[in-house]
């Protein structure tokens, strides 16, 4: 007769149900997801306000800013390469969203680069320079459906609906943005605020749900350790299931 020995079911499912897991976002990646956002926000209203007393930022797009024909234009075109960089580091960060997310995002952080390194010029924006802006735009209208986790324990805004939700507000924003753009109707610098705005708070919202989700998990699982009787019950547990004869640990089959 051969023994074959068995792990304590007491200890190993116990050692399961009360590991902390790590939290799936590091701060850092909060920090930057956090920073492109405000640097952009920011970087338009400080070069804004080193235009002329003609420049209107409700017609005006942000390219303008960055173009030729902006004046310090060194300041928004800074601020773009700031926002590439956090993105392209927030897309690094996020490990506890799928990786065809996290190229997305890193593949909009590229764009928000190339647009830095194509300014516009005073007779209008360039091929390349309009190519790299509409990426931006179709990649961040897009990404949250690659964000979306089908699994039970999650936080609505990252659930298929939430993300479902969240891309028809993108999408309807970017039609509204196409339309400023071919009817000319002075508005389009608005409409092209309001939807960076939006699309790039998103990884931000995004991040600090992936990290609350975990914070709360480790609670729980702090919490569960504390309950009096947790250990024996299980113990209790595997004596049950345990072949008659034979303590917990040494429990197997006999050949």
């Amino acid at each position: 007769m051969t023994l074959l020995a068995r792990p304590d079911l007491a200890r190993s499912r116990s050692g399961r149900e009360h590991a902390r897991p790590g939290p799936p976002v590091p701060g850092w990646a909060v920090a930057t997801a956090l920073l492109a956002p405000a640097v952009l926000v920011g970087g338009w209203l400080i070069a804004g306000a080193l235009q002329p007393a003609d420049y209107s930022p409700m017609r005006e797009t942000v390219s303008v800013l960055a173009g030729y024909s902006g004046t310090d234009r060194w300041v928004m075109t800074a601020a773009l390469v700031l926002v590439g960089g956090c993105q392209i580091a927030t897309g690094a960060g996020l490990t506890a969203v799928r990786l065809p997310a996290r190229v997305l995002l890193i593949l909009t952080g590229l764009s928000t680069l190339g647009i830095a390194a194509t300014p516009e010029p005073a007779t209008g924006p360039t091929l390349r320079h309009l190519a790299f802006a509409v990426s931006c735009v179709v990649t961040t209208a897009v990404w949250p459906l690659l964000v979306a986790r089908r699994t039970p324990a999650r936080p609505r805004i990252v659930g298929v609906r939430g993300c479902a939700a969240v891309t028809v507000l993108f999408a309807g924003l970017s039609c509204w943005l196409l339309i400023a753009a071919r009817g000319g109707t002075g508005d389009l610098g608005m409409v092209e605020r309001l939807t960076s705005a939006a699309q790039g708070l998103f990884p931000l919202v995004v991040a600090l749900a992936l990290r609350q989700a975990a914070r709360a998990a480790g609670d729980q699982d702090n919490a569960a350790k504390r309950v009096p009787g947790t250990g024996r019950r299980l113990h209790r547990q595997a004596e049950r299931t345990a072949p008659s004869g034979l303590p917990p640990p040494l429990a197997g089959r006999v050949r």
